[in-house]
């Protein structure tokens, strides 16, 4: 899959760009991007967000998600808005509520108060969950009726409503599958697992088809979707389909593991050790909130509500139209980008 894009990607040389979630993983690999094809890029910032992996020409632009203070401000005079600020892992649905959609409520009234109502072009990046499973190739495509089966799957949902009732036409929704990449700590337990030469597969007697990306494609498509010619929801891949337990393997082969052992775990165990994690989860945020005053970081990775994605028959989308319209065309193979994940996580000391 190495090679180049079949179309140009947009110019946007001297546009202000305005990343939310930039400081994230896929921050990493998409704002250097931006940069090359000449915007001038601000990412949104929190007071407690780590800053040192921004490049240097990116403005920084202090606001908050969840009340609203400073971020009019922020937006005012932005050419294009890239909103990838997500909560993916959440203790209750009401996580996912407060850190989703009521966030793109706050956006939309922070919209009210600009100028000419804002951006021309906002590109939100969403979930492959607000479409719902799929295990028959090509998979989900893009005019699927969305059926998400998770509360974080339903909040991506309603951020897009949201959005898009504010927005029309000027929306543009990315669906992407599971993202890997080097920066990622999403994944982080199931690289340290492989490290320890175990995976585990949802479900006894099957196997888990799922779509996948990279994060350095993700960005490629994030960048296609600032142009003019986007339109719509797309969903996105890096034009395979795997099984868990290969997805698997490949990553045990970039840390050295070649006879990794899958696991294929009944549902219902891994319903009760998704139920003992969250409750986990919770009894640790009330002692940390009680003791602290602040609840933790971040819920457990695994939890009841990816559960619910768990046990689905399988994960697949259909990136055809992206490749179609915009001339979306993945260079990182699986082998390539898991080797760049472990080598971006042991560069960071996390393996």
């Amino acid at each position: 899959m190495s090679g180049s894009a079949g179309r140009a990607f947009p110019r946007l040389s001297g546009k202000r760009v305005l990343v939310t979630g930039g400081t994230g993983f896929v921050g990493r690999h998409l704002l250097p991007r931006l940069l090359e094809s000449g915007a001038r890029v601000t990412c949104l910032t929190r007071a407690t967000s780590r800053t040192r992996h921004l490049p240097e020409d990116v403005a920084v632009a202090r606001a908050d998600l969840s009340t609203g203070q400073g971020l009019a401000e922020a937006l005012a005079g932005q050419d294009v808005v890239i909103h990838m600020a997500a909560l993916l892992f959440g203790l209750g649905w009401q996580d996912y509520l407060r850190a989703n959609a009521l966030a793109a409520r706050v956006i939309v009234n922070a919209l009210g108060r600009v100028e000419g109502g804002g951006p021309a072009r906002f590109v939100l990046v969403s979930s492959l969950a607000a479409s719902g499973p799929s295990a028959r190739p090509p998979g989900v495509a893009d005019d699927v009726l969305p059926a998400p089966v998770s509360a974080y799957g339903w909040s991506k949902l309603l951020v897009e409503q949201i959005l898009g009732r504010a927005l029309g036409e000027r929306l543009v929704t990315l669906r992407p599958p599971v993202i890997y990449g080097s920066g990622d700590r999403g994944l982080l337990p199931v690289f340290k697992g492989a490290a320890r030469g175990l995976a585990v597969s949802p479900g006894a007697f099957r196997e888990f088809p799922v779509s996948a990306v990279h994060a350095r494609d993700m960005a490629q498509a994030v960048l296609l979707c600032c142009g003019e010619a986007a339109r719509g929801v797309y969903h996105v891949n890096d034009g395979g389909v795997y099984h868990m337990s290969g997805f698997c393997r490949v990553m045990g082969e970039a840390l050295g593991r070649r006879h990794l052992r899958v696991l294929h775990l009944p549902l219902p165990l891994m319903a009760a050790t998704a139920a003992l994690s969250s409750c986990g989860g919770l009894l640790w945020a009330r002692l940390a909130q009680a003791f602290t005053g602040r609840a933790p970081a971040r819920a457990p990775n695994w939890n009841l509500d990816k559960y619910r994605e768990a046990r689905q028959a399988g994960w697949l989308c259909d990136a055809s139209r992206i490749r179609r319209e915009l001339g979306y065309e993945p260079r990182i193979s699986l082998a390539e980008g898991m080797a760049e994940a472990v080598e971006g996580y042991r560069r960071e000391g996390w393996l």
